[in-house]
């Protein structure tokens, strides 16, 4: 089945409240608040070479649809299955084959780790049969841009070509990075700019607790986090930290303003894509273009409108979710911790106070300097004067104290800071996840070490 489409997403928009719509849609108030979590992760057979779509691909979805109740999605009726569906969760699929879990909004993280736990075990079965492993890092540890697959995803082609235009490392980015995501809910325009505020300012911090990219191309790189150093080789129009909407009003049209001016990636009709380039080869038109002359003979729609968002890759993204962008896939000793640690900052008015309040010391220009050394140094790099493992240890610090205020128990009666305490262990070693897997791997790794360190 192909995915469907309200009818209303199809018509024309009319103005700037069309772009504003979804946003006050999105809203909730605090009792309703939930957390989706997103995890990424890659599949390699047992000798190291990357999983392949047109056979190895295809046949864990086949698997999951037969097997597991998940419902095939499509971007237009005859085209490929690209994504599943089931209840509140999708499956999804980045450029290079990289697996997507997008779990459903959950209450509580103990709900989120069980989810977690399920999906492994579905894919645990097929992974057998192929011969197929799934590795939790940040960065691809063995594949060359050569040995990896194309997934058939119609913007995937267009972004192929033009972010290359951008950033040296865009198709790294697309294909050899993974990540793993919280995403989060806000109650109005103010709640929702403190979030991303705070989100964008601390990020960094949470990029270096989180860093789990040691290797490239089979040798250890010298760098905790491979990539952290790829997204600043990215498209600088559609990704960053955003310093701009860091201070002022809280508005949604500030965000909405700043989205305008970005260059579109296409315009999709059914299953025919136009690249959104100008006929004089002057790079691609803004959405702001679209939305006022119109583009190729059509016109600016909803759809358009959120395929335009979900194109946009700064640090934290406002959607109909909050979603906080910063961290490297993780193996299942770590990936809970990280849409723990953002609730217990941000869902907690006492811990939020206090992360705004330590977000605040922050300015662009020490940000960006400490992002620079984040990717090699981690937690050894400085913010603003100040040891990254020292923030890191008072953001934790504040997370625990959120989560320990909300009281979310388990049936053995933990709540939610039981998920950081790896974090926690490896905070209080000065030690990143990166350092980790490369000391279970030991030195000089082979291939068969550096898949059973990083087994997701």
């Amino acid at each position: 089945m192909a995915a469907a489409e309200d009818e209303s997403a199809l018509r024309p928009l009319s103005g700037i409240d069309d772009l504003l719509a979804p946003f006050y849609a999105a809203e909730k108030p605090a009792w309703r608040w939930r957390v989706g979590t997103e995890a990424e992760k890659f599949g390699v057979h047992s000798d190291g070479r990357p999983a392949d779509f047109a056979t190895d691909i295809r046949a864990v979805l086949d698997h999951l649809e037969t097997n597991h109740g998940w419902f095939p999605q499509r971007e237009w009726e005859g085209g490929e299955v690209i994504s599943l569906v089931r209840g509140a969760a999708n499956i999804t699929l980045e450029p290079g084959a990289q697996l997507e879990l997008s779990g459903a909004p959950l209450d509580t993280i103990h709900q989120t780790c069980i989810e977690f736990r399920g999906h492994v075990a579905e894919l645990q079965a097929i992974g057998e049969a192929l011969d197929l492993r799934w590795l939790g890092l940040g960065f691809h540890p063995l594949a060359t841009q050569t040995d990896l697959p194309w997934v058939p995803k119609l913007r995937y082609a267009v972004m192929r070509e033009y972010l290359p235009t951008r950033g040296s490392m865009a198709l790294d980015m697309m294909r050899r990075t993974c990540t793993v995501q919280a995403n989060l809910d806000f109650s109005d325009a103010d709640d929702a700019f403190e979030k991303l505020r705070i989100g964008l300012r601390l990020q960094a911090v949470v990029t270096a607790m989180f860093a789990n990219g040691p290797w490239y191309e089979g040798e250890a790189s010298g760098e905790r986090s491979r990539r952290a150093l790829v997204w600043r080789h990215m498209d600088p129009d559609r990704s960053g930290v955003l310093p701009e909407l860091w201070d002022g009003p809280a508005s949604y049209e500030r965000y909405v303003e700043w989205a305008l001016d970005v260059p579109m990636f296409l315009v999709k009709r059914g299953g025919e894509l136009h690249a959104a380039a100008r006929p004089e080869g002057s790079g691609h038109v803004t959405f702001r273009e679209f939305l006022e002359h119109g583009f190729a003979g059509f016109r600016a729609t909803r759809a358009d409108w959120n395929n335009h968002v979900n194109s946009l890759f700064p640090e934290a993204r406002l959607k109909n979710t909050l979603e906080m962008r910063g961290a490297d896939g993780q193996t299942s000793a770590t990936l809970c911790a990280l849409p723990a640690l953002w609730k217990g900052l941000l869902y907690e008015d006492e811990a939020r106070r206090k992360a705004a309040a330590l977000a605040s010391r922050v300015t662009p220009e020490g940000l960006e300097a400490a992002r620079a050394d984040i990717p090699a140094q981690a937690l050894e790099a400085t913010l603003e004067g100040r040891a990254v493992q020292e923030w890191a240890g008072e953001l934790l610090e504040i997370a625990e104290g959120g989560l320990q205020r909300l009281g979310h128990l388990d049936s053995q009666g933990r709540d939610e800071r039981h998920f950081l305490a790896p974090i926690r262990a490896l905070l209080e070693k000065g030690h990143t996840p990166a350092d980790d897997v490369l000391a279970r791997a030991g030195q000089n790794a082979d291939v068969a070490a550096i898949l059973a360190a990083a087994a997701f």
